[in-house]
């Protein structure tokens, strides 16, 4: 039997994970599958700046959480390259219940809040989902992308909770420690499947280190108001990602756990 050629053989599945761009809910409250949220200007120069550093990557298919502000940053992607956009409910945010819209100085007060950032797994949110029935259904979705792009480059765009959950479970790590993860606004994070398994190629890539540059001292005021957060310690979105120790929800609407200096605040919208 003629043996195949190395590069023909060693090809792999590449799924880019992409986290949407700002808005104007990264800072606050918890969007979840609040209609309407839309990228704003910062978000929209993020998509374009991702779109450009993607450069001439080959990418063969693009999925998209069905959420206006995953649909736009995809779209910032699709367009140049003139492939069709794909909706796939399964990669939306997480299912935040009564949480969906509130305010992230309010969530870090409620009794659920410690099982949101220390066991995840099995802390259901009010009339919601858990994060471990979020972690089961986007891999779901991951895999069945997967199976249809053998030796392909997908790109999924969602959201920060979604991808810390699914990178969480492609690497091995439990699901109750997955708010030690952190995925910006608009970053890219590259997983390949291989015949041994899969293997985090890239995380969290923006372009930039400017994420990791300390902050300004905050005033008095605001820093007993963080110092309360910290308390907790995990890493969020706030526009729907589930909010982590320490933290509010960041960049998607959910809670997650503090990260340096700029990365805290948009952890879950």
């Amino acid at each position: 039997m003629q043996a195949k050629p190395y590069q023909e053989e060693n090809r792999v599945t590449l799924l880019l994970l992409i986290r949407h761009g700002a808005n104007d809910w990264v800072h606050g409250r918890l969007a979840g599958w609040t209609p309407g949220v839309h990228l704003n200007e910062e978000g929209r120069r993020q998509a374009a700046a991702l779109s450009e550093r993607l450069g001439d990557l080959p990418i063969d298919a693009l999925y998209t959480s069905p959420l206006e502000r995953c649909v736009e940053t995809a779209s910032a992607v699709a367009q140049p390259r003139g492939l069709a956009l794909r909706l796939v409910e399964q990669v939306g945010e997480v299912r935040y219940g009564e949480w969906q819209g509130a305010e992230l100085k309010e969530l870090y007060k409620h009794e659920l809040w410690p099982g949101v950032q220390f066991y995840p797994s099995g802390t259901r949110f009010p009339n919601g989902e858990t994060l471990g029935e979020a972690q089961m259904r986007v891999v779901a979705a991951l895999d069945g992308l997967r199976a249809q792009h053998p030796k392909q480059t997908i790109a999924v765009f969602s959201h920060a909770d979604l991808i810390k959950l699914a990178i969480s479970y492609y690497i091995g790590m439990h699901v109750d420690l997955f708010q030690r993860l952190v995925i910006n606004p608009c970053s890219l994070t590259a997983i390949a499947f291989e015949r041994m398994g899969p293997r985090l190629m890239a995380f969290n890539d923006t372009g930039s280190l400017e994420h990791l540059r300390p902050r300004p001292e905050p005033p008095a005021e605001a820093q007993g108001a963080q110092g309360q957060a910290a308390e907790a310690q995990g890493a969020s979105e706030a526009d729907g990602a589930a909010p982590s120790a320490g933290e509010p929800p960041a960049g998607d609407g959910g809670p997650a756990a503090p990260a340096p200096a700029a990365a805290a605040e948009d952890r879950h919208v």
